[in-house]
């Protein structure tokens, strides 16, 4: 009996020797806390410095910009012609269809750049919504905010966060826009955010093998949407500042009803379902017993395999800079083309009249004028708030939502789901 008793008491000690061994090699449980924190503060809690009220990277970005000052347009054209280089290099343009005609692009955007940097291009190019806006709107806020939003992604996406709210969101994400509970951050992160912040979490994520191929078009096109600062910036151009809670509001509501919508049908749901390179993919994890402990213990999990801080910052920075340089060059080309296309042909209203039956059946004033705005959406986001600046307040009112739920869809950036 005595004997028995004491090796049941080896036993628990052995095995409690084990455990602390264990929990010893283990990166410590203060790092899911520490840096998930941080990671939160930086991209999702806005506050104001200098009369601009924004998230932390974006002041960042800003601070930057600042002190980088007259060069910055000649660093954002060194990125352009880098990713202009970097298919012709590495051969990839000759690999597909796709790729060639992107690399095409990529070369048109690099001629673009040198000529309004140099001041030696035609003269449409210099009025203010060509090829200023392009530069001052997309190509100089891209060329920072992508590389420090990939910084402080380090913090959000590696140490257990996105597996903690996976585990709460998945009854809710899965069923309703057939996409992983950890979705959710990315939803967040780009209303509160940046849509290129947003799509740099999905990209990385999608590459870690967390989404497969139809979640992170899903993830893209639904929920990588313009910012909410953004939203803020057509408000008051609108006038709607003094309705900014309905406006952001229902937006928020329509936007993810839209997309829940959109995750069903074609050609969405008939993409892909396999994962980056091969990759078998994460698995959903079977709760049992207590959710909270469950979020916890995938969060340790993943905690456990993600490298240093140093490293994760130098895998998620190059990550950023080669999706800044690889969406420079067609963002500009496809844009301004774009910009052409709207202003000196008739197609975007032609295009206008897809939109106009629907238009119609509501009793809405500036139906025609509203049917030209939604199509002209399509070639860049802030042209219909421009567009319909002195229409009625109804009007401009389903503008601004309509150009946020819109957003995916518009020239000048679907080369950033293209090349990445």
């Amino acid at each position: 009996m005595h004997h028995t008793v004491l090796c049941i008491h080896l036993n628990k000690g052995v095995a409690l020797m084990n455990q602390y061994h264990s929990n010893a090699q283990q990166p410590s449980a203060w790092r899911f806390f520490v840096y998930s924190l941080v990671g939160i503060l930086c991209f999702f809690i806005p506050f104001t410095i200098n009369g601009n009220n924004t998230i932390f990277v974006d002041h960042v970005h800003l601070a930057i910009r600042s002190i980088i000052g007259p060069l910055m347009p000649y660093v954002a054209l060194i990125m352009i012609l880098i990713g202009t280089a970097l298919p012709i290099v590495r051969r990839t343009f000759m690999t597909s269809i796709t790729n060639l005609v992107i690399t095409l692009f990529k070369v048109a955007g690099a001629m673009i750049g040198i000529m309004y940097v140099f001041k030696i291009g035609p003269s449409i190019l210099f009025k203010a919504n060509y090829g200023p806006f392009l530069f001052e709107k997309l190509m100089m806020p891209l060329s920072i905010l992508i590389p420090v939003g990939a910084i402080a992604l380090s913090l959000l996406v590696g140490y257990g966060l996105l597996e903690f709210v996976g585990v709460y969101m998945e009854p809710i994400m899965r069923p309703i826009f057939k996409t992983p509970g950890k979705s959710a951050v990315d939803a967040v992160a780009s209303f509160v955010g940046s849509y290129s912040l947003g799509l740099l979490i999905t990209n990385r994520v999608y590459k870690q093998g967390m989404y497969n191929k139809r979640e992170a078009t899903i993830i893209a096109t639904g929920f990588s949407t313009v910012s909410a600062t953004f939203m803020i910036i057509v408000a008051k151009t609108l006038g709607l500042m003094p309705h900014w809670n309905l406006y952001f509001w229902i937006t928020l509501v329509i936007t993810f009803v839209v997309t829940a919508i959109t995750a069903w049908l074609p050609p969405i749901s008939n993409e892909s379902t396999e994962y980056y390179n091969g990759q078998e993919g994460e698995q959903e994890v079977a709760i049992e017993g207590s959710r909270l402990k469950t979020a916890y213990a995938e969060a340790m999990k993943q905690n456990a395999l993600t490298p240093s801080l140093v490293k994760n910052v130098w895998d998620n920075l190059k990550d950023g800079l080669e999706m800044t340089v690889g969406i420079l060059p067609s963002i500009l080309s496809i844009g301004f083309l774009g910009l052409i296309v709207a202003n000196y042909t008739p197609f975007i209203d032609w295009l206008g009249y897809i939109f106009y039956p629907f238009i119609y059946i509501f009793p809405i004033a500036d139906q025609a004028l509203l049917a030209k705005a939604s199509a002209i959406s399509i070639v860049e986001m802030f042209l219909p708030s421009l567009l319909v600046t002195k229409a009625a307040m109804s009007t401009k009112f389903v503008v601004g939502v309509v150009k946020r739920i819109s957003h995916y869809l518009f020239l000048s950036i679907s080369a950033m789901y293209t090349s990445n």
